[in-house]
């Protein structure tokens, strides 16, 4: 059996006048196999964070095409996507009033193998079936608090202080990146990108299995409706990226929804 996939990226604007966030899913333009899932949280004020979330998914987009593995490591191309991006929202500054930031969390998907990195607390799940195998820690106040074992994680979801981030692209600080090593694929493998405005309203057990017991679009759909559902009016922007590995027959093609 082959390995394919079944993708999927949606958002909703929630109860803000504004959606700040951008979701993508890129394949790229000559390698077969290769594609990039970003989701990028804006901040800054009227506008600010849609540009700045924005820069992210066209930076990725130019880096994308311009990558080749036998020239560029995946770390390098993501680590250098969002320090780019970086650079160019922290020069918007001086061509509005504006204080744009971003976060940003990446998964780049090659022939065998994954990678991915994140700045701020958009965050990556990767699930092998409904079983957790790594959640990105986010660059935020309540994590290192965690970290420190001065708070449970169950607090950390009602800390008045859960929304500060300690890293963002645009700041005035260099952005903090973590990425992972590659990682090898295998059939049942899934991976949620998702912005807070989704994740404040799962645990990972519960976002597991909704995750292996749909499509990759139903998924999102049933997701979406939950976080709304859960908000009870007072919901962020949420975006989230879905890319799940699947067996299919040698000659059946791959098949990317959107």
């Amino acid at each position: 059996m082959a390995i394919g996939v079944d993708a999927c990226a949606a958002q909703h604007q929630g109860d803000r006048k504004e959606q700040q966030d951008r979701v993508a899913i890129l394949p790229h333009g000559r390698q077969r196999g290769v594609a990039l899932a970003v989701v990028a949280d804006g901040m800054g004020g009227h506008t600010g964070g849609a540009l700045a979330a924005e820069q992210v998914v066209h930076t990725a987009k130019t880096n994308l095409d311009q990558f080749s593995s036998a020239d560029e490591s995946p770390q390098k191309m993501l680590e250098s996507s969002m320090q780019e991006a970086h650079t160019m929202i922290k020069a918007s500054r001086f061509m509005n009033e504006m204080d744009p930031h971003s976060t940003a969390v990446m998964l780049l998907l090659q022939p065998g193998q994954v990678t991915w990195g994140h700045c701020g607390d958009s965050r990556l799940y990767h699930f092998r079936g409904d079983k957790l195998v790594h959640r990105s820690v986010d660059h935020s106040y309540v994590e290192h608090l965690v970290a420190l074992g001065k708070i449970t994680a169950e607090q950390a979801l009602t800390h008045p202080n859960r929304n500060v981030l300690l890293a963002s692209l645009g700041g005035q600080e260099a952005p903090k990146i973590t990425l992972s090593e590659p990682a090898e694929l295998v059939a049942g493998d899934a991976f949620v990108l998702c912005s807070d405005g989704l994740w404040a309203y799962f645990d990972d057990a519960e976002l597991g299995m909704m995750v292996a017991q749909n499509s990759a679009r139903q998924a999102c759909e049933l997701l979406i409706d939950m976080a709304r559902h859960r908000a009870r009016g007072t919901g962020d922007n949420l975006s989230l990226a879905i890319i799940k590995l699947v067996d299919v027959p040698a000659t059946k093609k791959v098949s990317v929804r959107g």
